[in-house]
């Protein structure tokens, strides 16, 4: 598996760059190549996208999402992938440090090339200054999604550390 880790800072503050990441069905705005993200029901969604000038289609799900602190999903079916994203207050209370891990299988040899050139990486990191742009124009979130998903794989709940695969 190939992995990308990215971050960045908004000028936002955490509540507010928190409940824009929960409205998946607007990713598209500001996600290169997603084509359509689909919430199914509170942990499942259905992504479209064009990765490596091919058309892909998967369904994910939410392991665990806890307000204002972090979502961690995986891949049930199509394109293998998962990760874990982060909301961490700086100082001043009025930004939020972003942080994205992202685990995923390059699949065929343009995929595998294009890997190894830092494709996906540029691509991620593209995300998300686009998602700050999104975010810091508007000044406020478009939805909010505020309830906890416990980790039903884990005992008692929470998880912390590598990212869900």
């Amino acid at each position: 598996m190939a992995r990308v880790q990215k971050s960045i800072e908004v000028n936002v503050p955490v509540f507010t760059a928190y409940n824009q990441w929960t409205q998946f069905e607007e990713f598209p705005k500001f996600m290169e190549g997603v084509r359509s993200v689909r919430q199914l029901d509170d942990r499942r969604l259905l992504w479209e996208a064009e990765v490596g000038g091919h058309e892909k289609s998967w369904e994910a799900e939410i392991k665990e999402q806890v307000p204002d602190e972090r979502i961690i999903w995986s891949s049930i079916g199509g394109e293998v992938n998962g990760g874990i994203v982060t909301f961490e207050p700086c100082d001043d209370g009025a930004s939020t440090r972003i942080h994205l891990e992202m685990s995923y299988t390059p699949e065929g040899f343009m995929e595998s090339v294009g890997d190894a050139f830092g494709f996906m990486s540029r691509r991620v990191q593209g995300d998300l200054e686009r998602f700050k742009a999104f975010i810091e124009d508007r000044g406020v979130e478009t939805g909010a999604f505020r309830k906890t998903l416990e980790n039903p794989a884990v005992p008692g709940g929470f998880t912390r550390g590598e990212p869900a695969r």
